[in-house]
């Protein structure tokens, strides 16, 4: 029993006086103090004395402010923040890492300070159906280091990492078009889903994504045949191996629309990602519970991220005037400054009048230049937008209540 114990002391020891070596150390060999000073610092931070090394390392930036070692000095203050962890040390290592990249952005390890600071979100992304914050500032931060150092060999760790953060975000949006889908919201689910299929083309669902975008449009009613048929299309051309491709070709077909080729492209990406997809054992769903990080072992390994921010459109039963052959916002609000004080007890309410017609319009709507409003669109403005919710049954009548309504 002592012995046992006597060796885990031992093993105990042996890890925590294990060094982790500093990535960034000066290699000249000299004895200037301000050399000493950094190495003294690097020694510090490679042991764990994060404390220490700072002070070591403020000493050298102020004592010798034209020293050739001042760029590493300051990265290693930053680095020192990242090692320590914590949220508290990574938002002072960020503004550190910041710093060196405005003072110094010809420098190689400017990409790695951008790098590191996308690295400090990532760490802190939290599950889909929780905060997005960290998630969007990560991705937000290796987009950057895309765009600034797209020739860097930090460039495809960046890209992977941007593919497993959209992986996330993707994940959230999904879950959040789903509960609308599942409460009745087609509207709104469409709307989510669409945003996201777009947006996100690399998201490991993002065929059970379009096959639920399609059920939603189906029964919004007919006339958005067209988009159910675009979105099955997509299952079909753009994820040939997707298990509703045989369901979505009949679909097609009993809609009477053609029924694409699965493109090569799309074909070799998807059998790719099947092939290296890694999946999570029992004990992994089981510690996942404990976990506040995601799981990212579905993200694309290959393929282009996206480059830009989402934004989910409006919903198509959120109202809108239709203005020659562009569908937007109403414009027939306009103010004015009311000199009459006596006008909102003599007046009637605008809003109770109809806009008045203009241009010979019969149906109050208006017609801007010379262009008259095509049938389509004044036959689409007619008819009321589709309901969040599905409207209850009606209730049939009995024979009681049709006597006395009769009398």
């Amino acid at each position: 029993m002592i012995v046992a114990l006597a060796s885990i002391l031992c093993i105990v020891l042996v890890c925590g006086c294990r060094r982790k070596a500093y990535e960034n150390p000066i290699t000249k060999d000299t004895e200037q103090p301000d050399k000493v000073l950094f190495d003294k610092a690097i020694n510090d931070i490679e042991r764990g004395r994060y404390e220490v090394a700072r002070l070591t390392l403020n000493t050298l930036i102020n004592t010798y402010d034209t020293s050739e070692f001042l760029a590493k000095a300051k990265l290693a203050v930053a680095d020192s923040w990242y090692r320590e962890g914590g949220s508290h040390a990574w938002a002072q290592a960020e503004a550190e890492y910041k710093d060196f990249e405005l003072f110094y952005p010809t420098m190689p390890e400017a990409a790695e300070s951008q790098e590191k600071v996308c690295m400090i979100h990532f760490k802190q992304m939290e599950k889909p159906d929780r905060d997005r914050e960290q998630a969007i500032r990560a991705e937000d931060e290796c987009r950057q280091l895309l765009v600034q150092y797209p020739n860097s060999k930090f460039a495809p760790r960046a890209q992977q990492m941007l593919r497993e953060i959209q992986e996330v975000l993707a994940a959230g949006e999904y879950k959040t078009g789903m509960f609308y889908h599942t409460k009745g919201s087609f509207p709104a689910a469409a709307n989510r889903l669409q945003a996201l299929t777009e947006q996100y083309p690399l998201f490991s669902a993002a065929d059970e994504a379009l096959w639920q975008l399609s059920d939603s449009y189906s029964r919004m009613g007919d006339r958005f045949e067209a988009k159910t048929a675009g979105a099955l299309s997509r299952i079909v051309k753009d994820y040939p191996l997707s298990e509703h491709v045989d369901e979505a070709k009949e679909r097609l077909v009993a809609l009477k629309q053609p029924v694409p080729e699965a493109d090569p492209v799309a074909y070799a990406r998807m059998k790719y990602e099947l092939e290296n997809r890694e999946n999570m054992g029992v004990m992994g769903h089981f510690l996942g519970i404990f976990k506040h990080s995601p799981d990212t072992k579905a993200a694309a390994k290959s393929g282009t991220p996206a480059m830009a921010n989402n934004r989910p459109t409006i919903p198509l039963s959120v109202p809108s005037s239709v203005t020659g052959t562009t569908v937007g916002a109403s414009s027939d609000v306009s103010v004015q400054t009311v000199t009459d004080p006596t006008a909102l007890d003599t007046k009637p309410d605008a809003r109770q009048n109809p806009p008045a017609a203009k241009d010979g319009a019969a149906d109050g709507s208006t017609v801007t230049g010379t262009e008259e409003k095509p049938a389509e669109a004044a036959a689409s403005s007619n008819q009321p937008p589709p309901t969040n919710h599905a409207a209850p049954p009606k209730k049939k009548k009995s024979k009681k209540q049709k006597n006395e309504t009769q009398q």
